[in-house]
């Protein structure tokens, strides 16, 4: 009988090896977003504690995020390179370690630094982890796996939210940022359970250079995913960042209640993630992409807008189950497009670079806001953002349900 053509469930590898590859990923993209959304609900506490306006403080989100690419191309090379496991280590151990030494700052000069470099570690993550994760798992889960994975980030907000509701009020700000030293733990697991996917093994390159050859060989598609991500970081981060502060400046909520419903819409991303990510499966990568951003577009008044504070919570929750459903289906999207032979490197370095292009998002929010009104300008700016997300998406091509180990 002659043999059938290998799957990732079925070159070596068994469920659990797909189970600790996800679930690695999936922890160190939430504990990533964890630390990084962590400064979201501290701009108030860390403005006085610096003697610095909330506007610094803002600027300090901007520098994290403009220094992602940094991280996405040194990872994603090491990663094409040298594994993915030892990629995924030295990055989690990487963004630990600068996390917790947020938390012994002492000047904003410093605290500067110290968010401009976590930046690094923080953009090395993503790409590591999800061609970890996709390159790890079969083809008929892949969807539904790629919005696990991508949930992790609404999780990690959900952490941040969560501990600064119990722990800020009990031991104030810098023990938010000690917390954010525990994942350093993760690197532990990654090295005793988690293995190297086949499909890096068949088609690694010999060196660097091959490796940047390859990749930069696709610029045209590369340029074109670059523009998708900057849409939907500007999306992401324009709905995410300042809702906290918008909640408490125009609506008058305490910073309790802000993060109280942070924890609610952020279930409402979790549970579009998952979603939407199963039903690319279905009905095409794309497709589910623009009915996500359908889904937050007709949102939009109750989430800027609403004047109780039950249509607000509502509003909030189907606009990031609209924003994180289209970011669901991103891991494997990205991951199929991409070469085979720079998979750790290209589609992180797209999204990363998106996050370059999107850096100034809450900086143009807060302009806007001076000149039209916290609720008109970001009710505006994502109007257009939702609207030329649905087009570029529209416009491209995707390769749902691609044989990693063919290609």
């Amino acid at each position: 009988m002659k043999p059938s053509a290998p799957t990732p469930a079925s070159s070596g590898r068994s469920l659990a090896d797909s189970r600790h590859a996800v679930l690695a990923s999936f922890l160190g993209w939430t504990l990533d977003a964890f630390d990084f959304f962590t400064v979201v609900f501290l701009v108030g506490h860390l403005a006085s504690q610096f003697g610095v306006s909330k506007a610094d403080i803002v600027w300090t989100l901007t520098a994290t995020l403009a220094m992602r690419p940094v991280g996405a191309f040194l990872f994603g090379l090491y990663a094409d390179r040298y594994g993915r496991r030892a990629a995924m280590i030295a990055n989690v151990v990487c963004f630990s370690v600068l996390e917790l030494l947020c938390g012994f700052t002492t000047s904003f000069e410093v605290f500067l630094i110290l968010r401009a470099l976590f930046g690094i570690g923080m953009g090395g993550e993503w790409g590591v982890g999800a061609s970890l994760a996709m390159e790890s798992v079969p083809r008929r889960w892949r969807g539904t796996l790629s919005g696990v994975l991508q949930s992790g980030y609404p999780v990690g907000y959900l952490l941040a939210a969560l501990s600064a509701h119990f722990i800020l009020p009990a031991w104030g700000w810098r023990a938010m940022f000690w917390v954010g030293g525990v994942p350093a733990l993760l690197a532990f697991y990654v090295a005793y359970r988690v293995r190297e996917p086949e499909a890096w093994k068949l088609h690694r390159l010999p060196g660097t250079r091959s490796i940047l050859r390859d990749a930069f060989a696709n610029w045209k598609a590369f340029g074109y995913l670059v523009l998708v991500m900057s849409l939907l970081m500007f999306l992401a981060h324009g709905t995410q960042d300042l809702y906290p502060d918008f909640l408490q400046s125009a609506h008058h909520f305490s910073s309790g209640a802000a993060s109280f419903i942070a924890m609610i819409y952020n279930v409402g991303a979790i549970v579009g993630s998952i979603s939407f990510g199963a039903v690319s499966e279905r009905f095409g990568r794309r497709r589910a992409m623009i009915g996500a951003m359908a889904l937050s577009l007709v949102v939009v008044p109750w989430w800027a807008f609403g004047r109780s504070a039950v249509v607000l919570v509502v509003g909030a929750f189907l606009m990031q189950a609209g924003v994180q459903g289209a970011w669901g289906i991103i891991p494997a999207h990205l991951n199929e497009l991409a070469p085979a032979s720079s998979r750790g490197l290209l589609p992180g370095l797209a999204y990363q670079l998106g996050i370059l292009v999107a850096a100034p998002t809450n900086t143009l929010e807060y302009i806007l806001r001076d000149r039209f009104g916290y609720a008109r300008a970001i009710a505006g700016f994502e109007i257009v953002i939702i609207v030329l997300s649905v087009l570029a998406v529209a416009a491209g091509t995707e390769r749902r349900g691609r044989d990693f180990l063919v290609s």
